[in-house]
């Protein structure tokens, strides 16, 4: 027998989309850092290994946000936890886009996360409207 989430907010195409950016990101940022953590001919580390870090850590923000802003009973409170995805979603382009700067051979994965980064902005918009 198949159990039933009796949640429905996990189901949402919003909910689905970040967690295929989570994974994506996490998987490139594993890659990513066997390229960047070694150390530069004078002792001097990577500065683009920390946005590996980040494009991690802003990708896991976004599933909770959603859910925080889909369970609010207040227009006001959605819009404040929407407004907070709006922001990590920018970032998170934004720190692609840096990475894709760095001297890595796994920058060639990052234009695939941009662009699922692009087709969540799009939910993201009609989204917003059902809040």
């Amino acid at each position: 027998m198949i159990p039933v989430m009796p949640n429905k907010f996990p189901q949402s195409p919003m909910y689905k989309k970040a967690m295929d950016i989570f994974t994506l990101s996490r998987n490139i940022s594993s890659y990513l850092v066997h390229d960047l953590a070694s150390l530069h001919s004078n002792g001097s580390e990577d500065p683009n290994i920390y946005f590996t870090g980040d494009i991690v850590q802003q990708s896991i923000s976004l599933a909770p946000e959603i859910l925080k802003a889909e369970s609010q009973p207040f227009a006001e409170e959605k819009h404040k936890y929407a407004a907070s995805v709006i922001r990590l979603t920018n970032s998170l382009y934004k720190n692609c886009e840096r990475l894709e700067r760095s001297h890595s051979n796994g920058k060639d994965f990052l234009p695939m996360l941009r662009t699922e980064i692009k087709k969540f902005r799009k939910l993201q918009r009609s989204w917003m409207l059902t809040l």
